[in-house]
């Protein structure tokens, strides 16, 4: 007879020489045939040493029971289990995981006379997934904590923004100026800050600053910026001492090993009663001056008037531009948000674009100057949307005011 026709040489060969656990239970659940593997797995001698033994005198309990009912409800259903998943809990409490098919074992009459199974180890591709499990876990539970974190910064930098304006004179409502300022984020926290200060009886400071980045990481540099502007209030009236005191203090702040961070800014100072302006620009956008019921245009022209973003360099030097506005006239600072929108090409909204659209609300009050360039932008851009927070800060003289 052909060897290979003989199903206990076949049969041995594969109980000998499989890795994978095979036994054969009665109905009882007691065991009456194991191969090689199985008996190493269980620490028996050889695979008849335990034949009658059961579940309940290899496992813990709480395996040997689970084991149990699955193995009575294919007796008693005719029904195989494939495939599942088993968690082997071991007397001295050491946990293995199988992959476990059984199903029931049939006389020659088709009758049910047991069960018989295959487990394959799987502990270490198991614990490998608990772990990325918790891993996952542990990840989510970060993230949600940051992700609170952050909206809990976003609410506590909108407490840094202006929420009352300096009336000139002091109590008039309207005053001969009017400011506004409008933050459109995309993140709950931003790099762009702005601030609108009271130096004296006739002098307001407008401040704007966008600090290179996104995230927790700008929105920190803009918590700096706010305090390194506390320390320094009372140069506030000296644009060129302001700035340069602000560079200065902010390099070992921004400049720190692993970190660098550059804020480009742009402060200006209004004289109330002669509409002297005076500018200082740390490579910020230029401004928009709108002359009432003329024309837009830039602030200044000259670019060599534009310096270093802050914290770029220790030496950076800022100097002052004198400029004035007249009744009816608009000053409109942005950050560069508004100009990096791109259309379908590719191509950048850019300066250009923005002050072509600037000459279209020249006679505008400032609410719909900062509506107007916002649109303007948003129809060029391919998405609608901005790709960076975008803040504008305005005044307007309405009148210059008598002292």
């Amino acid at each position: 007879m052909n060897q290979f026709n003989d199903y206990s040489f076949l049969l041995k060969n594969l109980m000998e020489n499989t890795t994978d656990a095979i036994y054969f239970k009665d109905l009882e659940s007691r065991f009456l045939m194991v191969n090689r593997a199985c008996a190493e797995k269980h620490g028996w001698k050889t695979p008849t040493s335990n034949i009658g033994k059961t579940d309940f005198d290899v496992f813990s309990r709480e395996h040997a029971e689970q084991a149990f009912k699955d193995e009575q409800q294919i007796i008693a259903t005719g029904e195989a289990i494939h495939g599942i998943e088993e968690k082997e809990t071991w007397p001295d409490g050491s946990v293995t995981w199988v992959s476990t098919t059984k199903m029931p074992l049939l006389d020659e009459a088709g009758r049910i006379i047991g069960t018989f199974g295959i487990s394959r180890d799987i502990t270490e591709h198991k614990e490998a997934e608990l772990r990325a499990r918790e891993y996952a876990g542990q990840i989510r539970e970060i993230k949600e904590e940051m992700e609170e974190d952050v909206r809990m910064a976003g609410e506590l930098q909108k407490n840094f923004s202006p929420s009352v304006y300096p009336a000139f004179p002091e109590g008039a409502d309207p005053g001969c100026i009017e400011f506004l300022h409008r933050f459109t984020l995309c993140r709950d926290v931003s790099g762009d800050y702005c601030s609108i200060a009271k130096l004296s009886e006739t002098e307001v400071g407008i401040f704007q600053c966008d600090v290179c980045g996104t995230g927790v990481r700008a929105a920190l540099g803009t918590a700096l910026v706010r305090g390194v502007m506390q320390e320094i209030a009372p140069l506030g009236r000296d644009p060129e001492a302001y700035m340069n005191r602000m560079n200065l203090l902010l390099l070992p702040l921004l400049h720190q090993e692993g970190i660098e961070i550059e804020v480009t800014a742009c402060y200006i100072t209004v004289d109330v009663t002669s509409g002297k302006m005076q500018i200082v620009n740390a490579g910020h956008p230029v401004p928009i001056h709108f002359h009432g019921g003329s024309d837009a245009g830039w602030l200044y022209l000259d670019a060599n008037l534009t310096g270093l973003p802050l914290a770029a360099k220790k030496e950076s030097r800022y100097f002052a531009v004198e400029d004035y506005i007249c009744p009816d006239d608009s000053v409109v600072l942005y950050t560069d948000g508004l100009i990096r929108v791109k259309n379908n090409l590719g191509d950048p909204y850019g300066a250009k674009r923005l002050l072509d659209s600037a000459h279209s609300f020249t006679d505008e009050p400032l609410e719909d100057i900062f509506d107007g360039l916002e649109n303007d932008a948003l129809a060029f851009a391919k998405t609608h949307t901005f790709s960076d927070d975008v803040c504008l800060v305005g005044f307007t003289l309405r009148e210059m005011m008598t002292i």
